[in-house]
């Protein structure tokens, strides 16, 4: 593994709200372990299934999940247009008072000589101090070749968060959406390889664009425990399939109880649901 990448300690404050109606409640400290609620999110680049931007809706649903630690798929960075140039990754965490660590999939020369690049990825946010984050490679059919080879390609973003002294591997990803399961089956062999270089309490959090019984998956399950909501993720407007994951590896903790938000915003703010997990983290 190549040396890891000190990022900037900023702590940003916000109005940290409420809890997720209908929700679970969130894990009380015990003498067992340490409380954690993550989540995992495909913002669509802040646009909801009316395709329409509107941050203003995913942070709102953010707040009422209400989770210490977020994977974001589909993160756009000045990328364009379509989300107004803007940087999601940072606005979400300064309106959310969270740490970052953004991980480009793709990062394009800026549209104006002297402009920030324009970038599209995946992202960690977290209550808790990142000491350390990585963006590593994995096996992508890039989708801004005309000609595409599968190849390594950054995207796989990994950020250790220190959750009241406990290390924690964070990992986001986003899988490839193609019906043929062949880079997705490259991508989890890659995914399995670098956790593996980690000790320590992981989590994974992200889109993997397929269902957990699917073939290409089952390698993962050797590891990992899938923190199943019992409800499907996507489309956001009435779901039919659950291809986003709150993963833990065996060992890192004791899932208290794990949900999909079912309120108006949910079917609205993005083409996908998220999926939420009560966590406790076991030992040191």
């Amino acid at each position: 593994m190549s040396p890891r990448r000190r990022i900037p300690q900023l702590l940003l404050t916000a109005a940290l709200l409420g809890t997720l109606i209908g929700s679970p409640p969130a894990a009380a400290t015990t003498a067992h372990g340490v409380p954690l609620r993550v989540a995992t999110y495909n913002i669509h680049a802040g646009a909801g299934m009316d395709n329409v931007f509107d941050l203003d809706r995913q942070v709102d649903e953010l707040r009422l999940i209400d989770a210490d630690v977020i994977g974001l798929q589909e993160v756009d960075r000045h990328w364009g247009a379509r989300s107004g140039w803007r940087d999601l990754a940072g606005e979400l965490a300064e309106r959310l008072g969270m740490y970052v660590f953004f991980a480009p999939i793709y990062s394009l020369d800026p549209a104006e000589p002297g402009g920030p690049r324009a970038e599209f990825g995946v992202a960690v946010l977290s209550r808790y101090r990142i000491v350390s984050a990585e963006n590593h490679e994995i096996t992508r059919l890039s989708t801004q070749d005309p000609n595409p080879v599968p190849a390594p390609a950054p995207g796989f973003a990994e950020a250790v968060v220190r959750v009241k002294g406990r290390p924690l591997h964070v990992y986001v990803t986003h899988l490839d959406y193609r019906p043929d399961p062949a880079v997705r089956t490259a991508q989890v062999a890659d995914t399995r390889r670098i956790m593996a270089e980690d000790r320590g309490p992981k989590i994974l959090l992200g889109d993997f664009n397929a269902e957990p019984a699917a073939p290409e998956l089952a390698p993962l399950w050797e590891g990992l425990t899938d923190a199943d909501p019992g409800a499907p993720t996507f489309p956001a407007r009435d779901p039919v399939k659950r291809i986003d994951y709150v993963a833990v590896a065996k060992g890192t903790a004791g899932v208290r109880g794990a949900w999909v938000p079912e309120n108006v915003a949910s079917e609205h703010a993005s083409d996908h649901r998220a999926v939420v997990a009560d966590l406790v983290l076991r030992g040191r």
